[in-house]
């Protein structure tokens, strides 16, 4: 996979191969690795204007006569943090784009308090540049933007490593917004069987396995079949579960990740109304992380980890097959489940693919569970856009796993905030009556985005996981990225890709 345009490193800033500069820095007057030549044009413009704006435009004598300046602005130590150089990088490319120029050289500056702002940088220049899959596709001549990328940096004593890094980080996060972002029938789960194939082929160092055969999903995801049973009259939007594995050389921590992969979601025969469907093709944004997350891992390569991604491809469908309100079915755990609402789809889906998870990772290395899903509007109104909410079960909160993957997320910019399950959350969706055990609910006043997490705890099976288990403890953490997946019509952000990246990964440059 490419991502259609050259970057390479540079180290002469007046290579005549570039048509521009584009300098990305906090305050460039400061940053002593700066060129003297870039400090002077600033602070001669600076010195004319006191209305300075923050994305300036100078002449120089340079063989790129164009020079941009992008500056985060005034960073407060208090509250700021490092997407300010995401931002200040996304303005500083439209900026290049909007003046029809095609091969900008970026100048990283250096800001000590944000270590990887370098790094940060140079990603949200290769978000500015990201065309949406259907869009290439469809008008081949609008893509690339560009034709190519410099990068050059005073302050990076391996500019290779940041590039490389940069551009699997990258990679991993077209792969989401190519699944996440594309409409419904593009990314059918037919469709994003094809495309991640095509991610993954063969004879690398990724294996897929795909299971498709009703008669298989019926019997072991009864759940997931469930959800399948109103799309699969129609071939190209019948369901499958996808495994992605990746295994180092030296295994000593084994990842299970559960994508909610929803390719679009009508509610069901709980229908969505109101125009409460438009942007509902995101519903897959969790699966598309994990294969994004995926295609990071099978770049780098990490000698220490095996990565499992089940990635759970189904359409929820409204017809005379769906299924509805008060069936019970018995999951693959043996839990028998009353469906409440059909639009709480997402937890369904998931479930059965994570207690097939479980049952792997009782007899794995130093294993950890997660499910990424966008499974309720309640965590937008919790955290606000942009902030993935982190649900630790008992044996993962005891080694604070939920705080480690924050810190590790505001390296690169990829938000978290934590919340806890409790008592009321697992009490909520206990069965109500004899030959019950789970009841499937949309939402659980007043505490809605934590019901979820306990609902999978508990139809899975990984109850008897918890602290208080005599067979085997198995940390789980729920990731909520119906805030942080990016709203239709907004592009898909990749959430949390660079998050686990960072926790994961040495990304470090």
């Amino acid at each position: 996979m490419s991502l259609g345009y050259k970057i390479k490193a540079v180290r002469d800033i007046k290579d005549n191969q570039f048509d521009c500069i584009l300098l990305i820095s906090h305050n460039a007057s400061e940053d002593d690795a700066l060129p003297q030549e870039f400090k002077n044009a600033i602070e001669e413009a600076a010195a004319q204007d006191d209305q300075f704006d923050e994305i300036s435009v100078h002449q120089m004598e340079f063989p790129a006569k164009c020079f941009f300046y992008s500056s985060t602005g005034p960073i407060s130590p208090e509250y700021d943090d490092v997407r300010c150089f995401t931002r200040a990088a996304r303005k500083g490319i439209a900026r290049v784009l909007n003046s029809g120029l095609k091969a900008p050289l970026i100048v990283l500056g250096k800001y000590p308090p944000f270590p990887q702002s370098q790094l940060v940088s140079l990603l949200g220049v290769m978000e500015g540049l990201y065309v949406n899959l259907q869009y290439r596709e469809d008008c081949p001549h609008r893509y690339p933007k560009v034709n190519m990328i410099g990068v050059h940096s005073p302050a990076s004593q391996n500019i290779s490593k940041l590039i490389s890094v940069a551009i699997a980080l990258e990679t991993g996060r077209v792969v989401a917004r190519d699944i996440g972002g594309s409409d419904p029938e593009r990314m059918t789960p037919e469709r994003v069987e094809q495309y991640v194939n095509e991610t993954f082929p063969a004879g690398g160092n990724v294996i897929i396995d795909v299971v498709c055969n009703e008669d298989t999903l019926n019997e072991e995801y009864p759940l997931f079949s469930a959800v399948n049973r109103g799309a699969s009259v129609i071939e190209r939007h019948k369901g499958r579960i996808m495994y992605l594995t990746y295994e180092g050389s030296s295994v000593t921590d084994t990842l299970f990740i559960v994508g909610k992969g929803v390719t679009y979601d009508t509610g069901g025969a709980d229908i969505k109304v109101s125009g409460g469907m438009v942007g509902m093709c995101r519903d897959k944004c969790g699966a598309a992380a994990a294969a994004g997350f995926m295609k990071v891992v099978s770049m780098l390569e990490p000698e220490n980890l095996k990565v499992v991604a089940g990635l759970s491809l189904v359409r929820n469908s409204c017809g005379e097959n769906s299924y509805v309100a008060d069936e019970i079915i018995t999951s693959r755990a043996g839990k028998r489940v009353r469906v409440v609402n059909t639009d709480a789809e997402g937890r369904m889906v998931m479930a059965d693919v994570l207690s097939y998870m479980k049952d792997i990772a009782k007899r794995s290395v130093n294993p950890h569970l997660f499910t990424i899903a966008t499974l309720t509007g309640h965590a937008m109104r919790t955290v606000g856009a942009g902030y993935t909410i982190l649900m630790d079960n008992g044996p993962a909160r005891v080694q604070s796993f939920s705080q480690q993957l924050q810190k590790s997320g505001e390296i690169l910019g990829d938000m978290f905030e934590i919340s806890t399950i409790r008592k009321e959350d697992y009490d909520g969706y206990r069965g109500k009556t004899e030959g019950e055990d789970v009841v499937q609910l949309v939402t659980l006043p007043p505490r809605g985005h934590q019901g979820p997490a306990a609902f999978l705890i508990m139809a899975s099976g990984l109850d008897a996981h918890g602290l208080d288990s005599t067979e085997s403890k198995l940390r789980y953490t729920h990731l909520e990225i119906a805030a942080s997946a990016g709203e239709f019509p907004q592009q898909a952000t990749a959430c949390p890709v660079l998050g686990l990246a960072a926790n994961y990964l040495n990304i470090h440059t």
